[in-house]
């Protein structure tokens, strides 16, 4: 067939046909047929260059018209000749061919075998591979590397050590320089320090410590195995090290010193490549050095240097970070214009930059724009349509991607995931994870760590524990994702006995533990946490001083707090804006409201969080004018107030009795900036108006509310009631609390001292048959005092302080110098069985005792202060000279000179 075929035709003629035109260069080496004054050599040398080049450029009907002519020039017995012709047929993607052809190779050499291994290799087929390794009559050094470098291209890491362990046993063949660096990638790959280590001794044992690619591959090695001041010791004594020692000790230095030593080092090299460049830029990328990032790109532009896919998603990615999108544009007008087309990895990057800046349309365009596809295109579209709060965009596009089909991969599970955690929906969860059954993906991480948010998020803890439980191999985010559901659902005792069987912790585990415990009120469990990280050597992080720091807040604990402020400091996070706010929330609620301005004046470039958080101290202090001034500030700056904004200055406004201006800013609310009032802003205005004495009008705008008033609008009303002994809206007031299924005493409480108040003791029982009926108990109040660097807590008829008979004197003495100025006439509500001894009396009496004159005593409770014990704080000012601040529920009450900051309005 082959002789009727070349007979028909001149073989060179029907290799012309069928080479194309950017082949015509590789046409001109083929020999001719039928030229007999060619010599052996001079033919099998022209077929070998021709071969090579038809594998370089995957000529399929090349490939075969070759071999005919082979043929009829009669090489083809020539064993060179056949190598070549395996090589070339591999080459193209013609394994079988290949195989065919080194079948019929009669005087097979070792170069034969070990081509015919590599072409299985590089086409996947290891078990063809290894069956020829096995069949090898004998092997050399270069066989053996052949299937360590075939296992490792196809990922089988450990094949590779153990084909390494195989050779170095049968001491019939000697490991070279490459199988060394083969063996020390395998180990990289796998992070196995040990292995690593006995890899190193035989390299030492072998007299290849001098070279520089085994060199190279063991810096490379230990920096990839986490041990990258192993990888330095070898670096430094190496005489000339190459590019690619200097690449990997870059990456090194980030892991053992940070980006900045990361960059130093890279200051140093001598020369430099597109790969250092890279390095260089992802590195300052991932540590959040955008601008630097930005900087270094510029500069690798300037060096004449051509930036690749690499460059550009990583420069992508510091912009998406900040959310520059001015610059990301920038970029993408860049790479438009001096690249053809965009591939799809830095598609991907401008899929998430747009998203993410909120130009979702923007992102569809550029990923309609990519050519070729694939789950990293879709699932950045998909991931950008989560972040811009399009769940049905997001799943619409999974099913796209399904039909088109493109197979899904782990991260595009856990994004999609991710909508159904956003729109806390069960159904479409639950439908995805039977998907990730289906195609084999629940056993991966990454989705059972999804899989366990999604199912905290829809508070079904239960299925999220089996998801967990049920996992081969857990990493530090499956624990620390099932300790975060569990504090989240408010299982704050199994969310800590998950972490103490934790295997391993980084900060993020550590902050998980801290903030549950802080959002939950355990403040003082935090802060032993808190402790417990720094005994353990853990590198805190802004997370971690934001929820310490807001356990301060919390506790009142300010001397505490501004120890946790020096160490933030010491650990750069002092100028942090996310610390920064939290240390003006913490020295406001410890009644330092100076302080907490100095604070809030040093942030330079203030977010609505610093705003917010300032407005919020100023009106729990009662500075209602304060918080106006602020909030007028931060509208002249630009920033738009959100619903928190409003919250801080009606309740500033209530708290300083300014109506008029609370009504404004509810009205501008409504109409300037578009936002829906929620029963917060609601339960101010009731507070405002119930305060300066206009109750009707407070119970006509709840009448108005467009959604059923909570507990905290009708509590408000209640307690405008008390102000005015208005019994008959307390009543009304109370019973919609019945209504609600209220637990909260302090309602009850401010009922029965209403009625108690006017005499009608039947009431005052009716009130404490419905509270022992719904098995409510009154709150015990508890006040607390820091001295001395430690907290005091005090409890009404205290007992347990050891110098606890010393405080009774010091308060009975007093209450006579009050008495004395005949303003004091002693009062008994309902549930205090002696308001002489009331928490926060008792921790006055021991500041008394305890604090310098000069210093003023801060006093924290954890319920409202009662008529007696405020009007007992007010004149204790007076007969001391001593300024009192006490923080109760509801605001701050600064006493001084016989007066309250709160003019007995609270």
């Amino acid at each position: 067939m082959i002789t009727a075929f070349l007979t028909s035709c001149h073989p060179f003629c029907v290799i012309r046909r069928l080479l194309s035109s950017h082949h015509k260069n590789l046409s001109r080496n083929i020999p001719p047929y039928g030229n007999p004054d060619r010599s052996f050599m001079e033919l099998s040398q022209k077929f070998y260059e021709s071969m090579k080049t038809c594998a370089n450029v995957q000529s399929r009907p090349l490939a075969r018209a070759l071999h005919c002519q082979l043929i009829t020039t009669g090489l083809d017995v020539s064993t060179f000749v056949m190598n070549n012709l395996i090589n070339m047929y591999s080459g193209c993607g013609l394994i079988d061919d290949a195989s065919l052809v080194f079948n019929e190779i009669e005087l097979k050499n070792v170069f034969s075998w070990k081509t015919m291994i590599e072409g299985f290799m590089c086409s996947g087929r290891v078990l063809d591979a290894e069956k020829v390794f096995d069949e090898m009559p004998q092997r050399d050094v270069v066989s053996w590397n052949s299937m360590m470098s075939g296992y490792f291209r196809n990922g089988l890491l450990e094949k590779t050590v153990e084909v390494f362990v195989s050779m170095v046993r049968r001491f019939d063949c000697v490991p070279d320089a490459y199988s060394f660096s083969c063996v020390m990638k395998a180990c990289a790959g796998i992070k196995n320090i040990n292995l690593a280590m006995q890899v190193h001794g035989l390299a030492k044992k072998f007299e290849f410590l001098g070279d520089d690619s085994v060199e190279s591959s063991m810096v490379d090695m230990y920096i990839k195995c986490d041990m990258p001041d192993v990888a330095e010791s070898i670096f430094v004594k190496m005489k000339n090290p190459n590019m690619f020692s200097w690449n990997s000790m870059i990456y090194g230095y980030s892991k053992l010193y940070g980006a900045q030593s990361a960059l130093k080092l890279f200051d140093q090299m001598p020369k430099r490549d597109v790969v250092s460049w890279n390095m260089i830029i992802s590195i300052l990328s991932k540590h959040g050095n955008v601008m630097k990032t930005l900087d270094m790109f510029i500069e690798m532009c300037r060096q004449g240097f051509r930036p690749n896919s690499m460059t550009y998603a990583s420069v992508l990615s510091a912009s998406t970070s900040i959310y520059e999108l001015t610059w990301g544009a920038h970029l993408h007008a860049r790479i438009i214009r001096l690249h053809q087309n965009i591939d799809v990895y830095v598609g991907s990057g401008l899929i998430d930059l747009y998203a993410k800046c909120g130009r979702f349309k923007k992102a569809r365009k550029v990923f309609k724009e990519i050519k070729d596809h694939n789950v990293v295109s879709w699932t950045s579209l998909i991931g950008g349509a989560v972040h811009c709060g399009n769940e049905a965009d997001a799943f619409s596009l999974f099913k796209q991607m399904k039909e088109v089909p493109v197979a899904s991969d782990q991260f595009t599970l856990a994004t999609v995931l991710g909508a159904c955690c956003a729109l806390k929906d069960l159904n479409p969860g639950t439908q995805i994870h039977a998907y990730s059954i289906r195609i084999g993906m629940d056993p991966s991480i990454p989705v059972a760590n999804a899989l366990i948010t999604m199912y905290a998020k829809c508070s079904d803890i239960r299925s999220a524990n089996r998801v967990f439980e049920s996992m081969s191999h857990r990493d530090i985010i499956s624990w620390t994702t099932m300790i975060t559901s569990f504090s989240q659902n408010g299982n704050i005792e199994k969310a800590r006995k998950y972490f103490d069987k934790m295997p391993e912790r980084n900060v993020v585990s550590w902050n998980s533990m801290l903030a549950g415990y802080v959002n939950h009120g355990f403040w003082e469990d935090g802060l032993k946490i808190y402790v417990l990280m720094r005994q353990q050597g853990v590198k805190p992080d802004c997370i971690t001083f934001v929820s310490s720091i807001g356990a301060c807040a919390n506790a009142a604990v300010q001397k505490l707090g501004t120890q946790i402020v020096c160490q933030a400091e010491k650990f750069g996070f002092g100028s942090d804006i996310s610390v920064k706010n939290s240390i003006i929330t913490m020295y406001s609620k410890s009644g330092h409201i100076n302080d907490a301005e100095k604070t809030f004046d040093s942030i330079a470039t203030k977010n609505l969080i610093s705003w917010n958080a300032m407005m919020a101290g100023y009106a729990q202090s009662g500075h209602g004018n304060q918080v106006i001034d602020t909030f007028e500030k931060m509208i002249g700056s630009g920033m738009i107030p959100d619903h928190i904004s409003y919250v801080s200055v009606l309740s500033g406004c209530s708290h300083a009795g300014l109506v008029s201006e609370g009504q404004r800013y509810f009205d501008m609310l409504i109409n300037d900036h578009e936002i829906i009032p929620t029963c917060e802003h609601y339960a101010c205005m009731v507070d405002l108006y119930g305060r300066a004495g206009l109750v009707d009008k407070a119970k006509d705008l709840i009448d108005e509310m467009p959604m059923e008033p909570n507990a905290a609008v009708w509590g408000a009303l209640l307690g405008a009631c008390r102000i005015h002994r208005n019994s008959t809206m307390a009543e009304t007031a109370l019973k919609n609390l019945v209504e609600l299924d209220a637990e909260d005493s302090g309602s009850y409480v401010l009922l029965a001292n209403l009625y108690t108040d006017s005499g009608n003791l039947e009431n005052v029982s009716s009130v404490r048959r419905i509270m022992k009926d719904k098995g409510i108990r009154k709150n015990p109040g508890c006040s607390w005092i820091e001295v001395d660097n430690r907290v005091h807590v005090f409890t009404v008829d205290d007992t347990n302080h050891p110098r606890i008979n010393d405080v009774y004197n010091a308060l009975r003495e007093i209450i006579r110098k009050i008495e004395e100025t005949g303003m004091y006439v002693k009062e008994d509500g309902f549930g205090n069985k002696d308001s002489a001894y009331h928490s926060e009396k008792l921790a006055l009496a021991f500041g008394l005792m305890s604090l310098p004159a000069w210093m003023p005593i801060h006093i924290m409770k954890n319920l409202r202060i009662c008529d007696d014990c405020h009007l007992v704080m007010k004149l204790a000012s007076r007969v001391t000279s001593r300024e009192l601040v006490v923080r109760d529920a509801n605001r701050f009450h600064r006493f001084k000179d016989g007066c309250c900051s709160c003019r007995d309005y609270w």
